[in-house]
């Protein structure tokens, strides 16, 4: 009985150590096994009137929230909407670098029908400016004299309308694309600066002035420019006023002519305009962008009517001017280059490398 019970003992003991050599040998080790991750639980739903904010929250936020979603929502859990995106800032206007510059005070749309005309010398229908306004006006250009002006202007952030010369703009028409690029009223001069009063000079030949001038500038500028026009000397018929009527075309004279062209120095033509507003107190005033003693007074000039007190107003027109297809054929002809039949070794040779 006892060597029974010892041989039991020693088959149970036997049995156990066979046991634990199979688990050590066969089962991972837990310091061999990799690190376990645990998941993330579930977050808990939103209180009710939490998930009536977000709701809210996300109604303002996109404007637009179906039905079937609002239904959606009040079956589960209202679930955290996820975040907009933000958009991307709009870039600013460039701001004026001078913050003592003149400026602009108001800008004016014109409504060109039926050729209104501007400037109490000729045309007294629109009074339009108060006390110590005035308009910033340029003819003749482009010229090399122009990029002068156009600075003064850009350093003062004011503006002007400014009124060149067709055949000029053959001339220089990078240089009126720099009139357009700075932001100004641009209108026409005539192709040539003709004088349409003149005794000889016929209905149609001063038709065709006015238009070739036009469409002399739409060339250059690549658009429409503004149905502003100035006859040039102020000479006008009642022949070509009509016609700009028909072609709502607005006219443009002058309240203070700075008289630049007969000026003989920088200081004499501030002098005319100061001296004229004086009198005057508001008005159109007349330069032309063509003459060096005007490109050489307008700093000082425009500081000078900062500081007695006047504001600029800039004339925009409502529309642009339709030209007419057969001007813009004349002018596109005057593109084409000029042939000299001479070879290019003859004309540009290399001297240096």
């Amino acid at each position: 009985m006892r060597s029974a019970l010892g041989l039991m003992l020693a088959s149970v003991v036997a049995a156990i150590v066979i046991a634990g050599v199979w688990f050590w040998t066969s089962s991972p080790r837990a310091d061999a096994a990799p690190p376990q991750t645990t998941a993330a639980s579930r977050p808990d739903p939103l209180p009710a009137a939490a998930a009536k904010q977000a709701a809210r929250d996300d109604v303002e936020t996109t404007a637009a929230l179906s039905k079937r979603a609002d239904a959606t929502q009040a079956a589960a859990p209202a679930a955290v909407p996820a975040p907009a995106p933000v958009p991307a800032p709009v870039a600013a206007a460039p701001r004026c670098a001078n913050p003592d510059g003149l400026g602009i005070s108001r800008t004016v749309v014109v409504d060109t029908t039926g050729g209104p005309g501007f400037g109490f010398l000729q045309y007294k229908q629109y009074d339009f400016l108060t006390d110590h306004e005035v308009v910033l006006t340029f003819d003749d250009g482009p010229w090399p004299t122009t990029p002068a002006v156009l600075k003064a202007l850009a350093d003062e952030c004011t503006k002007a309308v400014f009124f060149p010369i067709g055949l000029h703009t053959t001339y220089h028409p990078d240089i009126l694309r720099q009139v357009a690029a700075a932001g100004h009223t641009i209108g026409a001069h005539t192709w040539s600066h003709a004088h349409l009063a003149g005794k000889k000079i016929t209905e149609q030949q001063a038709k065709d002035e006015i238009e070739k001038g036009f469409s002399a500038v739409k060339m250059a500028l690549g658009s429409n420019p503004a149905p502003f026009f100035r006859f040039p000397a102020l000479a006008h018929t009642p022949a070509t006023t009509a016609y700009l009527g028909t072609r709502n075309i607005a006219m443009f004279s002058v309240d203070v002519d700075s008289n630049d062209f007969k000026s003989k120095s920088a200081d004499e033509v501030i002098n005319n305009v100061m001296t004229k507003l004086d009198k005057e107190h508001k008005g159109i005033i007349l330069m032309h962008d063509l003459q060096k003693h005007t490109a050489q007074a307008l700093p000082t000039l425009l500081r000078k009517l900062k500081a007695g007190g006047y504001k600029v107003v800039w004339m925009k027109a409502k529309t642009q001017i339709e030209t007419l297809p057969e001007y813009d054929a004349m002018m596109a002809k005057t593109e084409k280059p000029i042939a000299t039949g001479r070879p290019i070794g003859n004309v540009v040779q290399t001297v240096a490398e």
